[in-house]
């Protein structure tokens, strides 16, 4: 993948409920590709069929990489927020449970 393309970060929800954040240049091939079952070894295959929650569009690869591993240390909570679009409670979210209880 090069730099100045188009890249997308984006997450599925699979029928058991979990999430999976990926990287890809094509969403739509992306996601027929999990729900086709392409990939035997794929985390989603055996988690048939995948619903598309969030895309974001990246021009450089390297900044959707450090977005996708950003995700991907997120708990639920946060990327359910991330689905909203609510930067609120995604930062009140980010802080320690601590100090969330202060309040």
């Amino acid at each position: 993948m090069k730099n100045g393309h188009n890249y997308y970060v984006y997450i599925v929800q699979c029928s058991d409920g979990k999430y999976y954040t990926g990287v890809t240049n094509d969403v739509d091939r992306r996601l027929w590709e999990h729900n086709t079952g392409f990939n035997i070894d794929c985390f989603t295959y055996k988690r048939r069929p995948v619903v598309l929650k969030y895309d974001e569009h990246f021009t450089d690869i390297n900044n959707a990489i450090a977005w996708e591993k950003q995700i991907k240390g997120w708990s639920r909570a946060k990327k359910e927020a991330l689905f909203q679009r609510n930067w609120k409670l995604i930062s009140e979210l980010a802080k320690s449970k601590g100090e969330r209880e202060k309040k």
